[in-house]
């Protein structure tokens, strides 16, 4: 296979997860969608149809292949560690009031959609089936941690722990991890009418939140705090990506679980954490304008990416 075919194959993993974003941008700046009709959307997307996805890929996988301690150790590690590095960047380079809402934008990807989403289009049931069950680690390290950095910066504001956990544990994504782990070890199966009409219901999960991830962005926003926004990106697009994927080959990792961490890595800011922001009283315009910047960005980090490591031979 040539570099050309290498890259063609290539766009065709990450293109069709970036067009369905910027149709939803289109959608949204011709007034065919509004914010209501995402706000709904989005609302289905988490509580119902993601959850629904997520469960079902994770009972038909098999899990001695995706069930990985090793795979999901390395993640936590490594997301606390660019978690750390991106504190202690910022220190340096960032005004004081807007730390907080830089380390957040830097380390807090949206693998719940983006990274879902390329996983299965890159792996199939296994990027979707391990992709899952990353996705209870995320949930965890994202909020505990992202609570920690923005009270440090926000004086006067803080959330309380007792309030996190109770939504961790409510969490519809970290229920059916949970529900789907013991009916994937004990063999139970399903009526057929019941998957099949549940894989319907969750075949609108990654078009239906793609497009709402492009119908919220707004490019006219990155007008403003372009230098700390521009930093925060690099960071998460560029730097952490490249840290962390060169750690994991360094220690062993290869193939799909190689390509599944750098997918997840290189995810854009999450959208979650412009809300965690505003509920504190942040610079919620600087944590709107990075995950803008992430999202559009992401189309070519990503795809070069996903092109270097398939180029060398790793995944």
């Amino acid at each position: 296979m040539t570099l050309l075919d290498v890259f063609l194959s290539t766009l065709e993993i990450t293109l069709p997860v970036f067009a369905m974003v910027f149709i939803g941008l289109g959608l949204r700046r011709l007034g065919w969608i509004d914010l209501p009709f995402i706000n709904t959307a989005s609302a289905l997307v988490f509580k119902a149809t993601l959850p629904t996805l997520i469960f079902l890929s994770i009972i038909q996988a098999d899990l001695e292949t995706t069930l990985n301690p090793g795979l999901l150790g390395f993640f936590l590690l490594a997301t606390i560690a660019s978690f750390l590095l991106s504190w202690v960047w910022a220190t340096w380079r960032v005004p004081y009031a807007d730390r907080g809402v830089y380390v957040q934008g830097a380390f807090r990807g949206n693998c719940g959609i983006v990274g879902l989403a390329l996983a299965t289009n890159l792996y199939g049931d296994f990027g979707l089936s391990a992709g899952g069950l990353l996705l209870g680690m995320v949930i965890i390290s994202y909020n505990a941690l992202s609570v920690v950095v923005l009270a440090a910066y926000q004086p006067g504001q803080t959330l309380s722990w007792q309030t996190i956990l109770r939504d961790v544990v409510r969490n519809p994504l970290i229920i059916s991890v949970i529900a789907a782990v013991p009916v994937a070890w004990s063999g139970i199966q399903l009526p057929g009418w019941l998957l099949i009409s549940g894989n319907y219901f969750a075949s609108l999960t990654l078009p239906l939140a793609l497009l709402c991830i492009g119908g919220t962005l707004s490019i006219a926003a990155l007008r403003t705090d372009s230098k700390t926004a521009t930093g925060a990106s690099m960071m998460k697009m560029v730097a952490l990506p490249c840290i962390c994927t060169t750690a994991a080959w360094l220690v062993g990792f290869r193939g799909q679980e190689l390509g599944l961490l750098f997918l997840f890595f290189a995810s854009p800011t999450a959208a979650a954490s412009f809300v965690m922001v505003k509920a504190l009283g942040g610079n919620d315009r600087l944590a709107a304008n990075i995950v803008a910047l992430t999202t559009l960005v992401a189309s070519v980090t990503i795809t070069i990416g996903v092109f270097m490591l398939r180029t060398g031979g790793v995944i």
